[in-house]
């Protein structure tokens, strides 16, 4: 019954199906990697919030001492620990990030390069203000920062993929889209530190002007739900092979059983008005 499976028409519909339910399952496996590494991150990101803070040294390496270069970036262990710096804010080398939102609202996220005793600078995102009344592009009013020696501590962060121009304007500030630390070094007289830190706790205490950036937690389940999306791609085309093939196989025995067959006219009995009309 099944031997038309045997076709070349059938085996190249097998063929394609396997093909198909192959790369399903093996995109299921790369979202599910994806799911396993942003839930990691997200544990990290949640262990993080309660833990102490460790010194910068402890977690990353020293930069080079060439200027306008940045150190290596976190390890894979390193990022997302809360870490602890002590150094002086160059205010003369501030960094405003802008298009940053915090409930729904644009702003500026106000990055300052902490420099420390060995002579490097951290990076530090101080927190969001708010946008001025001239747009996205018009400068907020920048709190002040401490003068003398300061101690942060906050999340090590890797540096944003997408590194945007970093421009400086006439009063000195620097401005760019996304804090991409290379790019940032890249104009800034001193090595820099290859990671930066989301400040949560500073001594002196921050401007209350500063609203506390929000912790994002990556959209793990995001990725579980594409996992099983392309592994029941994968089920439901090989389910439909088999259905296929077994509706082939019905259609193909009708065909070989042939139309059904009339049997003998029947006689209407006798005295009925059929029988009646029958007689000559």
């Amino acid at each position: 019954m099944y031997r038309f499976l045997l076709t070349p028409r059938w085996l190249g519909i097998l063929a394609t199906i396997l093909v198909a339910a192959t790369a399903c399952v093996l995109l299921g496996n790369w979202q599910r990697g994806r799911y396993e590494l942003r839930h990691a991150v997200n544990a990290k990101i949640d262990a993080a919030a309660t833990a102490a803070a460790v010194p910068l040294g402890q977690v990353l390496p020293a930069p080079g001492t060439a200027a306008g270069t940045a150190g290596a970036p976190p390890s894979a262990d390193a990022a997302w620990r809360r870490v602890s710096a002590t150094g002086r804010y160059d205010t003369a080398n501030i960094v405003l990030v802008r298009g940053r939102t915090v409930d729904n609202q644009l702003g500026f996220e106000i990055v300052t390069p902490l420099v420390l005793d060995d002579g490097a600078a951290l990076l530090v995102d101080r927190g969001w203000v708010p946008s001025v009344a001239g747009g996205a592009y018009a400068q907020p009013v920048v709190p002040p920062a401490p003068s003398g020696p300061v101690t942060v501590e906050g999340m090590l962060r890797l540096s944003e993929s997408k590194g945007d121009a970093v421009t400086r304007a006439a009063d000195g500030k620097l401005e760019t889209r996304r804090i991409a630390v290379g790019h940032i070094a890249a104009q800034l007289p001193y090595p820099v530190y290859g990671g930066f830190v989301a400040v949560d706790k500073q001594s002196p205490a921050a401007d209350p002007t500063f609203v506390p950036l929000p912790v994002d937690h990556q959209n793990d389940w995001l990725n579980f739900g594409y996992t099983i999306q392309w592994w029941i791609f994968a089920a439901m085309g090989l389910a439909g092979y088999v259905w296929l093939a077994r509706r082939e196989a019905r259609d193909r025995a009708g065909v070989a059983a042939g139309p059904p067959t009339d049997s003998a006219t029947p006689v209407p009995p006798p005295g009925s008005r059929a029988a009646e009309r029958a007689t000559p």
